[in-house]
């Protein structure tokens, strides 16, 4: 990334690239990081939770009471984050992009707060509030760092420049893996300062942040301040000419002259948003019920039955995350030279291939041991090829796809579609895992392949096109008749010749 950053010559690098750094370190890092650190204390907190109970009534929880809070504990996080989707629409119209990022980080601080007490506490509720309140933080800066980074970039590189989102959201599921080994903060003692950890990146976001420039669309567009507008822009793209660009934005608000922002459910009512709309829920959903969380989840067993020691399993873990970490930023780099089609639709076909292969890989491990290690390995090539297309180029969408007026609503709508797919393939994977054992990827598969023929058919390409170029192509695609010039009409005819 870096290195495409500096080959622009119409870019200030340092600047975007820092920019993209606080945005990220803070935004979807957080999301990542939170999601997997969870699973290293797993033990531990259920350990807690029986004798902070036994300690109040006398008596121990029951095994399954045992489960259904931890099952509570892990699944409030993504509750949080459909509320802070639902909230970050608001946020980034009334407080703008970069103040929103900001703000959110009160919502870490309690969080942090309360995971770092709730031992001396003797309180598991404590725990529970805190996952939510970092999953309403997930749920803003998710809809957010998107946008305010997409709306930075120049349109040579905002393909690459809003992918980084899905670089930091990997490196925090890394990141999230590593600190959470035995030998660092997964002992069983240190389990409230793991959880709490996740002070140190909104630390960090707040000590860089403010001190980068606001996105230049919205000063100008949603602000009207035209000379904040051109000084964050000299601060983005350096001394060079910014005639042609500050005239786009110039075009782009005179097109929303006299709107104002719409609300989630006005998007499903306008037929010049049809695509769109359709696009965005599509695709957003198939990302999140692809069975990338399923490989994952599944990891760990296979990678038992496979011969890994118990003790080596947590390091062949960390080996997944960094494969989407590496793949990440390969699509960074690749998505403004192969466009955000060929991704996608590489990304869900090959997924589909590797998920065949693992399907017939566990019906056959009782008649051909060396399967399991093919199960191994389409894993980490089914995570490898999320990770080049579907993980980055979807978070794209919601801002390439709609104009300054519609943007904020349509990334809520993808936001509040991701987490209920998130909640909803949580809570059902383990009734899928029994009722289906080995054919449980199948259905997953067929979310594979409809993803990769819907892009191929209706997507539209956008590389390389101004935001206001989109709007006009899709206003085309969604009026086919009105795109194809003025019909032949009769000539009007003169009332006293009718007859």
């Amino acid at each position: 990334m870096l290195h495409a950053l500096l080959r622009s010559g119409m870019i200030q690098g340092r600047i975007l690239l820092l920019t993209i750094c606080a945005a990220g370190i803070g935004g979807t890092f957080q999301f990542g990081y939170n999601l997997s650190i969870i699973n290293a204390p797993t033990s531990h907190i259920q350990e807690f939770t029986n004798e902070t109970w036994q300690a109040r009534t006398g008596e121990p929880l029951p095994d399954h009471l045992i489960l259904l809070m931890w099952s509570l504990i892990v699944s409030l996080y993504p509750l949080g984050g459909l509320f802070g989707a639902l909230l970050a629409g608001p946020l980034a119209i009334t407080l703008g992009r970069k103040k929103s990022l900001l703000v959110n980080n009160i919502f870490v601080v309690l969080a942090a707060i309360l995971f770092g007490f709730s031992r001396k506490a003797g309180s598991f509720e404590m725990i529970m509030l805190g996952r939510l309140l970092v999953g309403v933080s997930a749920g803003v800066s998710m809809n957010i760092q998107p946008m305010y980074l997409g709306e930075s970039a120049p349109k040579e590189l905002r393909g690459a420049v809003a992918m980084s989102s899905a670089i930091f959201t990997a490196l925090g599921i890394v990141m999230g893996q590593v600190v959470g080994l035995r030998e660092l903060l997964g002992d069983p003692q240190a389990w409230p300062l793991l959880l709490a950890s996740c002070l140190v990146p909104g630390v960090l976001q707040l000590a860089s942040l403010p001190l980068l420039p606001e996105s230049p669309r919205y000063l100008l567009i949603d602000c009207g301040d035209t000379e904040a507008c051109l000084a964050a822009l000299r601060r983005l793209r350096g001394s060079g000419d910014l005639a042609r660009e500050l005239e786009e934005l110039e075009e782009e608000r005179a097109a929303c002259q006299g709107c104002r922002a719409r609300r989630p459910w006005e998007l499903f009512q306008h037929r010049a948003l049809r695509r769109q709309v359709t696009s965005l829920v599509v695709l957003g959903s198939a990302m999140e019920l692809c069975g990338n969380d399923l490989m994952y989840a599944y990891a760990s067993s296979v990678f038992q039955k496979a011969g890994v020691p118990e003790a080596k399993v947590q390091y062949a873990t960390i080996g997944t995350g960094s494969c989407e970490l590496l793949m990440a930023i390969v699509s960074c780099v690749a998505v403004e030279r192969m466009g955000r089609r060929v991704l996608l639709i590489g990304g869900y076909s090959l997924m589909a291939c590797w998920g065949s292969i693992f399907t017939v890989a566990l019906c056959l491990q009782s008649s051909f041991p060396w399967t399991l290690y093919l199960a191994v390995a389409c894993i980490f090539a089914s995570i490898l090829s999320f990770g080049i297309g579907p993980a980055g180029v979807t978070g794209i969408l919601a801002t390439e796809l709609f104009d300054q007026m519609a943007r904020p609503a349509a990334c809520m709508v993808c936001g509040a579609l991701m987490w209920i797919m998130l909640f909803l393939v949580s809570l059902g994977f383990p009734f899928i895992m029994e009722a289906l054992s080995h054919f449980l990827y199948v259905p997953f598969l067929g979310v594979c392949v409809c993803g990769a023929i819907y892009t191929g058919l209706f997507l539209p390409e956008t590389k390389g096109k101004t935001l206001q170029e989109i709007s006009e192509e899709l206003h085309r695609l969604n009026f086919p008749r009105r795109a194809q010039g003025p019909t032949w009409r009769s000539p009007e005819v003169i009332q006293s010749t009718e007859l």
